[in-house]
C-alpha cells in the first residue's frame, strides 16, 4: 500500500523564519530580565516552587515562540537562535557595563554586629539564614560579625570583628522561604 504524499510538511515553515527568530529572541530577553530581577539565586539554589515556576513558564512561552509553526525546521531554528543569543549574552557579560546589568551587586546585610533589616527584607534573606552562614564561618553569633555581605552568587561572606576567629568556608545560601 502506497500512502499519498504532498511533500515533507514537517520540514516546511508555516510562518516566516524571521518571525521565529524574533519571537524566540524577545522571549529569551524577557526571561533573562525576569531572572535577573529574581534576585541573587542561582539554578542550584532554586526552591521547589522556583523550579515549578521555571517549568511552567517554559511551557507557557513555547506557543509564543513557535506561533502556528510546528515544523522540525522551525524548532531547530529556534534552538539555534537561543544558543546564539545565549553565547552573545555570555560574551557581552565580559564587558563592565553589561556585567553590571546582568549580575547584581553585593549587598551589605550585617554591619558591626547588627542585622540591616531593610536590606534583609529587600533581598529576601532571613536572620535564621544569616545565623547559619555565621556558624558555617566558625562564629557564634551576629555580635562577632563586623561585616556580612550577600554576594552576587548567593553566598554570604562574613568578616569577623577584632579578636574573633574566622573559619573560612564558602557555602551558598540555600533559600528555604519565598521572598
Amino acid at each position: 500500500m502506497i500512502l499519498p504524499t504532498k511533500g515533507i510538511t514537517m520540514l516546511n515553515f508555516t510562518i516566516a523564519p524571521w518571525q521565529l527568530i524574533l519571537r524566540s529572541s524577545l522571549i529569551y530577553l524577557g526571561l533573562l530580565l525576569a531572572l535577573r530581577l529574581f534576585g541573587k539565586r542561582e539554578v542550584g539554589q532554586f526552591t521547589l516552587y522556583d523550579l515549578v515556576l521555571v517549568l511552567l513558564v517554559s511551557n507557557a512561552v513555547q506557543p509564543a515562540m513557535t506561533g502556528p509553526d510546528t515544523s522540525l525546521t522551525g524548532g531547530f531554528l529556534i534552538i539555534a537562535t537561543l544558543v546564539v543569543l545565549n553565547r552573545a549574552v555570555a560574551t557581552l557579560d565580559r564587558f563592565g557595563i553589561f556585567h553590571r546589568l546582568l549580575v547584581p551587586s553585593p549587598t551589605v546585610i550585617i554591619q558591626d554586629g547588627h542585622y540591616l533589616l531593610s536590606q534583609l527584607r529587600r533581598e529576601g534573606v532571613t536572620m535564621d539564614e544569616c545565623d547559619v552562614a555565621i556558624r558555617e564561618h566558625g562564629l557564634a553569633n551576629v555580635g562577632e560579625v563586623r561585616l556580612g555581605v550577600l554576594e552576587p552568587d548567593g553566598s554570604i561572606s562574613i568578616l569577623p570583628r577584632e579578636g574573633a576567629s574566622l573559619e573560612r568556608t564558602r557555602r551558598r545560601l540555600h533559600r528555604q522561604r519565598a521572598r
